[in-house]
């Protein structure tokens, strides 16, 4: 990401793969500002992200000048002006993806695309784009996640998004291709461009094969300290303590091929109120999920016999208390890692209940994701987001209710 309010981006349209920049919304004074590159009536698009950078650099009239950031973005070297992966909307594909099996991947991809869409149509007043949206309000349930999808009347409703798209789509992009132009750029920055773009191609291949020489000597290079891990860290599963304004919690969770496991049914997580309490239930059969995992058996052995001590280290340890009130207060008043923790364990139950819904809130495209990115992923470049942050902190108690009400006492 380029700068914390100035953003590079990639559209997919008719005529092929263009990047550009987008500046979401920011505050000046009493007034909410959103913008892309271009000017007056315009759109800018570049074929490449070195025509993009020779741009910047040498171009002073255009509808971003004017952003507080404009100056760090213009300092940028090309690289910085890739756009990232969750920065790339195929507009060309919606079509496509509205007709396929509206599972997490597709839906999420399909939401931020016609999020960016609507966004353009706002900034560059295209009256078809307003109108498409205007006209189909099923298009906001994508938000919700592909979990409305299921069922009859989930396939239903899935039907209404397809039909709403087949029937204004073709509008919709020829309204955008209409206003896209690829203004001059000077050659010679250009190739500046291109060889910083190189150059940093290069360096990436060179880290990656040093990478590779330290994990080959780490491999051979084991210590005494590998025969000490814990009963808990051998069966590959771990206790976890969640505080929330009810009290302590106690589960257990572990990760299959890195999907995340929780003691439950796979919609709820079991918790207890005491570690000697999930102790005393783990000494029994009982129906859930984790009783698929191999090394389960393992665990029950341990607590029928006594000798199984539930212990939680200090990275599985859950505070979510207070954080929304932090998040509303400011940035300074945020505890990263509690957040980052939370933000985990968010992420972790929602996959474990086939919920796409937090990755959804966390995308860079809104305006929790966006905050939350500037907090956990901090960029020297980057400017702070502006007050108030009282939508942020909303919808972050709405992750945090929605999680909470996983939870089922034992």
């Amino acid at each position: 990401m380029a700068s914390g309010d100035i953003v590079p981006i990639e559209l997919g349209l008719t005529d092929g793969d263009l990047v550009t920049l987008w500046a979401p919304r920011w505050r000046d004074g009493d007034d909410d500002y959103m913008a892309f590159l271009g000017h007056e009536d315009d759109l800018y698009g570049f074929e490449s992200v070195a025509e993009l950078a020779a741009f910047i650099r040498t171009n002073s009239d255009n509808d971003l000048v004017d952003h507080p950031s404009w100056a760090v973005v213009a300092g940028l070297s090309a690289a910085e002006l890739e756009p990232e992966d969750n920065f790339s909307f195929d507009l060309v594909s919606v079509p496509e993806l509205a007709a396929g099996e509206p599972d997490g991947e597709v839906v999420g991809e399909l939401e931020d695309t016609l999020a960016m869409v609507r966004n353009i149509g706002e900034v560059c007043e295209l009256d078809v784009v307003t109108a498409f949206f205007d006209d189909n309000d099923v298009l906001g349930v994508l938000a919700n996640g592909s979990g409305v999808f299921t069922g009859r009347d989930g396939e239903e409703l899935w039907d209404q998004v397809g039909a709403a798209i087949v029937k204004g789509w073709d509008d919709v992009l020829d309204a955008i291709d209409s206003i896209v132009t690829t203004p001059e750029v000077d050659a010679a920055a250009v190739e500046v461009a291109e060889a910083e773009l190189l150059a940093a191609e290069e360096n990436v291949v060179d880290a990656d094969d040093a990478v590779e020489e330290d994990e080959e000597f780490e491999s051979v290079d084991l210590t005494a300290d590998d025969e000490d891990e814990t009963f808990w860290h051998e069966v590959g599963i771990d206790p976890v303590k969640i505080v929330t304004s009810d009290g302590e919690h106690f589960t257990l969770r572990c990760y299959l091929d890195d999907e995340p496991i929780f003691l439950g049914n796979g919609r709820t997580i079991t918790v207890f109120g005491s570690e000697r309490a999930l102790a005393r239930y783990l000494a029994d059969d009982h129906e859930h999920e984790l009783a698929r995992v191999s090394t389960f058996g393992d665990v029950q052995t341990a607590a029928v016999d006594g000798s199984l001590e539930v212990e939680v280290s200090d990275e599985n340890v859950y505070v979510l208390t207070g954080l929304a009130d932090d998040l509303a207060e400011g940035p300074e008043a945020v505890d990263i890692e509690q957040l980052d923790l939370a933000v985990e364990l968010f992420t972790d139950a929602a996959d474990y209940a086939d919920d796409d819904s937090v990755e959804q809130a966390l995308a860079a495209s809104n305006p929790l994701g966006w905050y939350v990115s500037y907090l956990l992923n901090p960029d020297p470049n980057r400017m702070a987001p502006n007050p108030p942050f009282t939508a942020e902190a909303q919808q972050f108690r709405e992750l945090q209710r929605t999680f909470e009400a996983r939870l089922v006492s034992e």
